[in-house]
């Protein structure tokens, strides 16, 4: 069979999202996104922020005007790299690091977990406190969420 060559090829093997517009992340996931980008953007940028930085050393009111070139130059190369690839790449890269996020927080939570039990042993801890604690951990680290809350007057399927 012969293939339609007006068909969009399939996604590139290096994606780690499913698609260019993934399901919405919460607000806290979007900053972390965010950092991630302009992490990437001012790693582009070092030497102009470097040298606009030592220019404003130890300036206040004539940064303005006695900085001006650096301050453009800096501005200029921050706009060419804040771009839309650039924020697609930052959210690529959170997604990749999913895994590596989820694998901290069980770490996290098994040492939590056997701090407490040693706490436990050693001070001789009621059972309800144990429990207690134990729950407010299993609360904190449920787990990342990808695609905000449910609204809660929409009916909810299943129900």
């Amino acid at each position: 069979m012969a293939t339609n060559s007006n068909q969009p090829d399939a996604a590139p093997e290096h994606l780690g999202v499913p698609s260019r517009n993934p399901l919405p992340l919460s607000a806290s996931q979007e900053a972390q996104v965010r950092d991630i980008y302009y992490a990437r953007v001012r790693r582009n940028c070092t030497e102009e922020i470097k040298a606009f930085a030592a220019c404003a050393l130890g300036r206040t009111f004539t940064v303005s005007f006695a900085c001006r070139a650096e301050h453009r130059a800096m501005n200029g190369c921050m706009a060419r790299h804040a771009t839309q690839a650039e924020h697609d790449a930052a959210r690529e890269e959170w997604f990749s690091m999913r895994i590596q996020r989820q694998r901290e927080r069980e770490r996290s939570a098994k040492m939590a977990a056997a701090q407490e039990e040693f706490m436990r042993e050693w001070w001789g801890l009621p059972e309800d406190v144990r429990l207690s604690r134990q729950r407010e951990m299993e609360e904190k680290h449920k787990g990342e969420r990808i695609g905000g809350m449910p609204a809660k007057d929409r009916p909810q399927e299943g129900r």
